[in-house]
């Protein structure tokens, strides 16, 4: 995948500035991160984030829209994000 965020599923301009300013430059390092360390991330920078976030970078990552997450993985999602909030 190009390094473009914005060439990931679910990953829009504004979604894509808010990683590049905690250091998400590239879709690889948003891999290597995965969901939840981004997700700790942009919830340190904004403490407003909202779990659509993490759906969508879920997706990214695995290369889904954010609604065809499994539900088993939303649930844990779910969860880290009552824990994280």
């Amino acid at each position: 995948m190009e390094n473009d965020l914005t060439k990931a599923q679910n990953i829009g301009k504004e979604t894509a500035r808010k990683l590049n300013e905690v250091g998400i430059d590239f879709y690889e390092t948003l891999v290597h991160l995965g969901t939840e360390q981004a997700f700790r991330k942009l919830k340190s920078k904004d403490p407003n984030t909202c779990i659509n976030l993490l759906y969508s970078i879920e997706g990214a990552i695995e290369g889904v829209k954010w609604n065809a997450i499994p539900k088993e993985r939303k649930l844990e999602l779910t969860e880290f994000f009552r824990n994280n909030s």
